[in-house]
């Protein structure tokens, strides 16, 4: 079906408030699960509604025109305004949900996630699932765009005034080395500190946290590599290129590696990070709270019963809510 162009959609202006805060139409299509030219054909419609034009396309990223900034303050209370409509019509009853976007950390991807959709689409029988993983930064931005209605991913400081937060997890980041290069009953701090430190990433948030603790540590270590992915830090640390500083979360979703790794506890002040379910206040009623004890025992079961079974002083660094 085809929108009228004479019309204001809320298609139409999702697909505006995408482009706008991506600076770009591609972005915008890429963000929302749909196509360039559809994005172009409904800026074009609700354009010619509105009887303005409210972006320059042809600048690098796309700019807003003077009427494009006036509308830009609007679009969002029309979003939001939409969003409650939404939850209110549900009566309570979030069976007749229609629509949810859930942003999920990549740790889950394979073990917690299907598991939880499979769950929630019992329930939500005639709601279509939209699904983005990601790390947390990511996560947080989608849903600070309104492109998420509700995200499981690790807190990034202060809690701003619009979120609904529900703490899910702590974990306590741990040490992996290669098999038998440390010795357990010496001094483990100076055994690491003669091997390179392979590291996560300091373009990501989990990056960072490592980086400033170790600062704070007054800690230097040398390292030849910085990578982004677990993966592939731990299959180097298994081939004895160094050692690195991970989560259990982490460590479990590459767990294929665990023969060639030696895992124990940080050998310096204790560092965690906690991983929170969020989403906006008042639009899904007790759906992000149901969420969460949905989550709760997969999370037991999944992660921290074999966390702890393999690495029995996991007991200690990890902590469900």
């Amino acid at each position: 079906m085809v929108d009228s162009p004479g019309r204001i959609t809320l298609w139409g202006v999702e697909l505006f408030v995408a482009t706008a805060e991506e600076g770009s139409i591609s972005a915008a299509a890429r963000r929302l699960g749909t196509s360039p030219s559809t994005v172009s054909q409904q800026l074009t419609n609700l354009e010619n509604a509105i009887g303005a034009t409210l972006l320059h396309r042809n600048t690098r990223p796309v700019a807003l025109t003077p009427a494009g900034e006036a509308f830009r303050r609007r679009a969002g209370n029309i979003l939001n305004e939409a969003a409650l409509a939404r939850a209110e019509l549900a009566m309570g009853d979030m069976t007749s949900l229609t629509r949810f976007r859930l942003g999920m950390i990549e740790d889950f991807e394979a073990d917690v996630t299907p598991r939880l959709l499979t769950r929630l689409a019992g329930d939500l029988k005639g709601c279509q699932f939209l699904l983005e993983t990601g790390a947390s930064h990511y996560l947080h931005d989608l849903l600070d765009a309104r492109a998420l209605d509700m995200i499981v991913a690790a807190d990034m400081g202060a809690e701003a005034d619009w979120m609904e937060l529900h703490p899910i997890l702590t974990e306590g980041f741990i040490v992996a080395a290669p098999k038998g290069a440390i010795s357990a009953t010496g001094d483990v701090l100076r055994q690491l500190q003669s091997l390179p430190l392979v590291q996560y990433t300091t373009r990501h948030h989990m990056g960072r946290l490592v980086a400033a603790h170790l600062a704070r540590q007054n800690l230097t270590l040398a390292h030849r590599f910085e990578l982004d992915s677990y993966h592939a830090i731990l299959a180097m640390v298994g081939q004895g290129a160094g050692w690195t500083i991970l989560t259990p979360l982490a460590l479990m979703r590459a767990r294929r590696f665990a023969d060639q790794l030696d895992v124990m506890p940080l050998p310096f002040a204790p560092l965690d990070r906690t991983i929170s379910l969020t989403a906006r206040k008042g639009i899904l009623q007790d759906m992000p709270a149901r969420v969460a004890a949905e989550l709760n025992p997969l999370l037991q079961e999944v992660v921290i019963d074999p966390a702890v079974a393999a690495y029995p002083f996991m007991a200690d660094v990890l902590r469900m809510h």
